[in-house]
């Protein structure tokens, strides 16, 4: 195709039809410009507007902040079973920071009952579950809360 000035085309889609309204009824669209006879609507600004179809996208982007987050803090978890990792008869929190059991010592650490536990230990300074505590005192071992 020879590229001429009577060849020439938009790009396909760039462009769209648009009524031209009230500009003469010979295209069809004067006098009332398709709006009727009278009334709000055929006025200008005539239409309420879609106001709660807009908000109601608004809120469709914003994402649901669903669900609780506690404000109080949470200790660092560890299960019985990570404890025979360990060589030492005595577990710190400390201990286990070292150790690399646990990240982040700062809110405390509770040790959970899953797993057993093969030799004698003693714990200080760290929170137990019912079950853990069961686990440490079956197997010789003794619990101290304070370091």
């Amino acid at each position: 195709m020879v590229l001429a000035i009577h060849t020439i085309k938009p790009a396909a889609g760039s462009t769209h039809r648009k009524k031209r309204l009230g500009r003469g009824n010979a295209s069809g669209h004067g006098t009332y410009s398709t709006k009727g006879q009278k009334g709000q609507r055929s006025r200008s600004g005539g239409r309420k507007g879609l106001k709660l179809k807009g908000f109601k996208k608004l809120l469709l982007s914003i994402p649901k902040l669903r669900g609780f987050k506690s404000p109080y803090p949470k200790p660092a978890i560890l299960n019985l079973k990570d404890l025979n990792k360990i060589s030492d008869e005595r577990i710190t929190p400390k201990i286990l920071l070292e150790k690399g059991l646990v990240s982040d010592i700062k809110n405390g650490v509770k040790i959970l009952g899953e797993g057993e536990i093969n030799r004698r230990v003693i714990v200080e300074g760290c929170e137990l579950s019912k079950s853990a505590k069961e686990k440490i005192e079956k197997a010789g071992g003794s619990i101290k809360l304070k370091i």
